[in-house]
């Protein structure tokens, strides 16, 4: 028994060969597109049938286009009278008119084809014209946003000039009180605040810095002491709430939070090998880094820079209580360090303090060649000449 078949058209093949030449008939095909249709599949004996039946259907129809006559419009049954129908004079009337017919349908195409490009011109050019408009109108109102824009500048900067902060009329920082001078202010602030200035001896601007400090509670409510890492606030009434009632009255002066006040203290007078004239600013060895790795700093007082993925282990380290000398100040600022040598302030060494002078130092300078590399990376600079070409 053949293993060959064709379900499809259900028939059997003795070899594999016969099986695929049977695919490639008309007959096969023709049972696949009735399967489709959801129709019974026919024999071969019918197929044949069928196809010589459509192929006598199309020689008539092909027949019946031969003998007709478009001018007139009749279908002759032989060729011997369509002939005859040819050389009459009423056809030659009909063919005429018939071509006269069909060039004025040319004509009017061609009328109709002109009309339609000229109207796709108009409303090209109506087209360009309202895009023109549209974009003036468009630049017209950036212009105007612009202006606007400006005037909000103009306006925020307005507001920052005529911020009133308290320390210009002695008010305090953390509450509404306000001193007849600034010693009392700084004095109410220690006794009711528990607010010291930290380094006081080295600070050559204490009314700078204050109003600094006003500046950041009372306009960008912003806690002296979580400096921007914690909550954020709203109100000068909120920030003022949380730094009484969490014991924030006070300034972090330590780690990278000596940058942001180095403009207020000097510490050049504390360097052992202080000199008049010298100059501070003068270039430092940069630090390099120990142990052959990039996780610590060295700084010129030995104290260690850390990475911060290490600070779990720096945290088990206690820190060395930092000492100041005291040296002459004026007038206002004795007075202040006396007020808090009166509530329990002690004076600290003169290594100390030239330890915290020399790492601001090589902190504010390490800060400016890191801004500089920054900026260069930035800039893109651009070492050769390319040509710029738009693909």
């Amino acid at each position: 028994m053949s293993s060959f078949t064709c379900l499809n058209c259900g028939v059997r093949f003795a070899t594999a060969e016969m099986q695929r030449e049977h695919y490639k008939t008309h007959w096969h095909r023709y049972n696949l597109k009735r399967k489709l249709a959801e129709l019974p599949p026919v024999s071969v004996e019918e197929f044949e049938k069928r196809v010589i039946q459509q192929k006598s259907d199309d020689a008539a129809a092909q027949q019946d286009q031969s003998l007709y006559c478009k001018a007139c419009r009749k279908v002759f049954k032989s060729k011997n009278a369509h002939d005859n129908h040819l050389d009459s004079r009423k056809h030659q009337d009909n063919l005429k008119r018939y071509l006269e017919q069909a060039r004025h349908q040319e004509s009017a195409a061609a009328g109709a084809a002109s009309s339609s490009v000229a109207m796709d011109a108009e409303i090209e050019v109506t087209v360009k014209s309202t895009r023109a408009a549209e974009r003036a109108a468009a630049a017209a109102e950036e212009e105007e946003a612009q202006e606007e824009d400006m005037e909000d500048v103009d306006s925020d900067e307005w507001e920052d000039v005529e911020f009133d902060n308290p320390i210009e009329r002695n008010g305090c920082i953390f509450c509404p009180h306000e001193s007849e001078d600034l010693l009392s202010n700084i004095k109410h602030m220690s006794v009711k605040h528990s607010f010291f200035i930290p380094d006081a001896e080295y600070c050559v601007d204490v009314e700078g810095l204050l109003a600094y400090l006003a500046e950041k509670v009372c306009r960008d409510y912003i806690c002296l002491w979580c400096n921007e890492r914690g909550r954020t606030f709203y109100s000068v009434d909120a920030v003022r709430n949380h730094m009484t009632e969490k014991g924030h009255c006070k300034m972090l002066h330590e780690g990278a939070a000596l940058a942001e006040y180095v403009d207020f203290f000097d510490y050049s007078t504390s360097y052992p090998d202080h000199e008049e004239g010298m100059d501070v600013d003068a270039e430092l060895e940069t630090p390099q880094a120990i142990d052959g790795d990039e996780y610590q700093l060295v700084l010129p007082s030995g104290n260690v820079i850390g990475h911060r993925s290490l600070l779990r282990y720096y945290k088990q380290r206690i820190n060395p209580n930092r000492a100041v000398v005291v040296k002459k100040s004026t007038q206002k600022l004795h007075k202040v360090l006396a007020q808090y040598r009166s509530l329990g302030w002690t004076s600290t060494q003169q290594e100390a303090a030239a330890r915290n002078a020399r790492d601001m130092h090589v902190m504010k300078r390490q800060q400016a060649k890191l801004m500089q590399q920054v900026g260069v990376k930035a800039n893109k600079l651009q070492q050769h000449y390319r040509p710029q070409v738009n693909f």
